[in-house]
């Protein structure tokens, strides 16, 4: 762990059990095949990657450890696992946010851009929605993120979180009000969204923000992480005119030479923006009904570490 508070990445690989013979290696075949749902699943309730494979090492060591002739549903099984190990960390991510300086943001993902096409996979995982799952309970957002993404039976989530079939039943209704209070609104078509970020790009790049402020929003927020390490921020920018003032007096202006290149960030639009050929922040975008609701931007350099090659993410 950092200074800042922030973990560094780790990669849930299996342990080398040479010795062990086919039942490691047919669990390690389990694993694998489901290793992309348990990240997203891990991820989403953590909103963060690095914790997020911390899960998934905790959980390969539990799953090796299983005997196999007692295991009805893989899958499930793993869900299961994976579900406790994140409760678990997210008592100690409570702890840590409460040091942190300045606002937190998740781990924004470098994503392929089919996620975009599964659009309640990249609802579910856009930095916008990850903020409000952060306002639910830690069982809740279990509840909400196995029944409402992953499609989960209740009693397979009651099994997961320790909980009765009605006592999940109440918590999902509770979760699903409360997120659809918060949550993004509104559709927004391919077109929609690339000329909203289109405008976004060109007022970063160049400071003409006429064009950008055709598609703000007008409670539209900026949000910025620097973790305490780097410049960010100190408090959310609300509103078109105080969004527009920050972009007009140089939040973006660093020395270097600088270059902004549209990605996919968490399934959704974004702009990774590189100062002197290396990485120093990224933005994502959210649009809804054809304006910028939303920009999130990360520089905080423990969280980058996702955005130099795709992560995949399913369910």
């Amino acid at each position: 762990m950092s200074e800042s508070g922030e973990r560094t990445t780790r990669t849930a690989e299996p342990p080398d059990h040479a010795g062990r013979g086919t039942s490691v290696d047919s669990a390690t075949g389990v694993f694998v095949a489901h290793r992309n749902l348990l990240f997203t699943v891990a991820y989403e309730m953590l909103g963060s990657a690095a914790d997020a494979e911390d899960v998934l090492q905790e959980t390969w060591l539990r799953w090796v450890g299983v005997d196999p002739a007692g295991v009805r549903d893989e899958r499930a099984y793993l869900v299961r696992i994976v579900t406790r190990q994140a409760l678990d960390r997210i008592r100690v991510l409570g702890r840590r946010k409460e040091s942190y300086v300045g606002p937190w943001l998740p781990e924004p993902l470098l994503t392929a851009p089919d996620v975009a096409e599964d659009v309640e996979l990249a609802d579910s995982i856009s930095l916008a929605m990850l903020l409000v799952l952060e306002t639910l309970a830690p069982v809740e957002r279990a509840v909400f993120v196995l029944r409402e993404v992953f499609d989960l039976p209740y009693g397979e989530i009651a099994e997961a979180v320790g909980k009765s079939p009605a006592a999940v039943r109440q918590l999902a209704y509770r979760a699903r009000s409360h997120v659809a209070e918060r949550r993004p609104r509104g559709p927004v078509s391919p077109a929609q969204t690339r000329a909203a970020l289109r405008a976004f790009q060109r007022a970063v790049e160049t400071g003409e923000l006429q064009g950008l402020l055709d598609v703000l929003a007008p409670d539209v927020v900026a949000l910025s992480d620097g973790g305490g390490i780097v410049h960010a921020l100190p408090r959310p920018a609300v509103g078109t005119d105080e969004v527009a003032r920050l972009l007009a007096s140089g939040w973006w202006q660093r020395g270097g030479t600088r270059s902004v290149e549209p990605v996919q960030i968490n399934g959704g639009p974004g702009l990774l923006v590189r100062i002197g050929g290396k990485i120093d922040g990224v933005v994502a975008v959210q649009v809804e009904d054809g304006y910028v609701t939303g920009a999130y931007h990360v520089r905080n350099p423990e969280k980058l570490a996702r955005l130099e090659r795709e992560t995949a993410v399913s369910r």
